[in-house]
């Protein structure tokens, strides 16, 4: 699957910057929890506050088994859940003013983007990856 030449070294690449940026992206939910729990409450989420910490407690988690290669057909599955279920719950585009629509249809198709290539990782997690540590393949 990884013969061609570089492929190996870019299929590393795309982990990183993909995983890399959603286990980021989990770690601001610690370090912003109350503005985000703000935000969650805004959009009508149940338990904000803990669904801000559980939330970024599955984007370090998935983010970073696809980078080291650890249980990578969990974190690719739970990463496509959340981004896609996120999208629809947190970015209701369609349901707000339309001075917010702009933005909150950007932030929703990240997230169905972001799906997409969860989607693909999980396609390819039962194979062992080059540069990974294959653990629980």
């Amino acid at each position: 699957m990884f013969e061609a030449a570089g492929a190996a070294e870019l299929f590393l690449l795309a982990r990183i910057l993909f995983g890399g940026v959603l286990a980021f992206t989990g770690l601001n939910h610690f370090m912003d929890t109350d503005s985000m729990a703000g935000y969650a409450e805004f959009k009508g989420l149940p338990a904000p506050r803990a669904s801000v910490l559980l939330s970024g407690g599955l984007l370090i988690f998935g983010g970073l088994s696809l980078v080291a290669g650890i249980y990578p057909t969990i974190g690719a599955g739970a990463l496509a859940v959340f981004l896609l279920a996120s999208g629809i719950a947190m970015h209701d585009f369609w349901a707000v003013d339309e001075e917010d629509a702009q933005t909150e249809m950007t932030q929703f198709l990240k997230n169905v983007y972001g799906t997409g290539a969860a989607v693909a990782f999980l396609i390819v997690a039962t194979v062992p990856w080059p540069y990974a540590l294959n653990i629980g393949l």
